[in-house]
């Protein structure tokens, strides 16, 4: 079996004219979408970031404020930051780069964004939200994996409701803004659902976890963490992994999934680069529209 690379350039040019629409429709009404980005030190990883979703947001028109802050900065002045871009009107959404300095607290600098601006839906009230199955903001990135999962699933033939109701769904990664949430919206879908993380390779159990799964997200953060032998014939493989992997040929972008090697086993199975990457910076733009027309409009905002 070969599998089928489902292409996430091709589906996010469908997103991305959606987007643009809803960002047009705004503009119209005289709404402004403005998503400030907060980057605390001078991490490579987040710096690129920032800039591909600087570019995509003047493609679309979507305003943009940079915000950075030194990595020796106190947690206080991290807080006090976000403060001010929470009680600024013109910032529609708020975005912090990670990683954070390891002085920082993730959770406290997550619970100090307005949840009405948390763009990545990471506040404990967003995420509550989603856990009730109201969500205000799901993650662009799980909401992304889930985005190609139902367009591959209409694409196929198959109702989307038979499909969730006949699978497990297998999530390797438990963090808060794509594993968690990935796992929310397995179970609003009605799938089976078993969660592992990386620890279970360590203990040599992980493929007894993953060959089980008829979709297998992987969202660890383990440069090609998942081999041949992790993943049983049919199985639709989605690759949430982004790692910069140095060695003598220089830098490469790969995933958490062997793609080679899982080539030969899967059903469908994402690239690394050009599966999920390509819809994530829609969906947060998709987001700061949104959170753009909530605080436009409070009487809209949830209590």
């Amino acid at each position: 079996m070969t599998a089928q690379v489902i292409d996430g350039r091709k589906i996010a040019e469908t997103l991305r004219t959606e987007v643009a629409r809803d960002i047009s429709e705004l503009a119209s009404n005289g709404i402004t979408c403005r998503l400030a980005t907060v980057c605390v030190g001078q991490d490579d990883g987040a710096t690129r970031y920032e800039r591909r979703v600087a570019a995509t947001a003047a493609h679309l028109g979507v305003a943009h404020r940079h915000v950075a802050i030194d990595a020796d900065a106190s947690p206080g002045d991290v807080v006090d930051a976000i403060t001010a871009l929470n009680d600024d009107p013109a910032i529609s959404a708020i975005l912090v780069l990670r990683p954070l300095p390891d002085h920082i607290d993730e959770a406290e600098v997550f619970r100090s964004v307005s949840p009405v601006k948390d763009v990545e839906g990471v506040h404990p009230e967003n995420l509550g939200l989603l856990a009730l199955g109201n969500p205000r903001f799901v993650s662009p990135t799980a909401a992304s994996a889930f985005h190609v999962l139902d367009e591959w699933i209409d694409q196929s033939g198959v109702e989307r409701d038979d499909f969730y109701h006949d699978s497990l769904i297998v999530v390797v990664g438990r963090s808060n803004n794509v594993g968690k949430p990935a796992m929310l919206l397995a179970l609003q879908r009605q799938a089976a659902l078993e969660s592992v993380d990386e620890w279970a390779s360590r203990n040599g159990q992980l493929g007894w976890h993953t060959r089980r799964a008829d979709v297998l997200i992987v969202a660890a953060g383990c440069p090609e963490l998942i081999h041949a032998e992790h993943v049983r014939e049919g199985t639709i493989v989605l690759d949430v992994g982004v790692n910069a992997v140095r060695d003598a040929g220089g830098t490469r972008i790969v995933g958490d999934v062997d793609f080679a090697q899982v080539c030969s086993r899967a059903r469908a199975l994402t690239p690394v680069p050009g599966g999920i990457g390509p819809l994530t910076d829609l969906w947060l733009l998709r987001n700061t529209a949104a959170a753009a027309r909530l605080n436009d409009d409070p009487a809209q905002i949830l209590t």
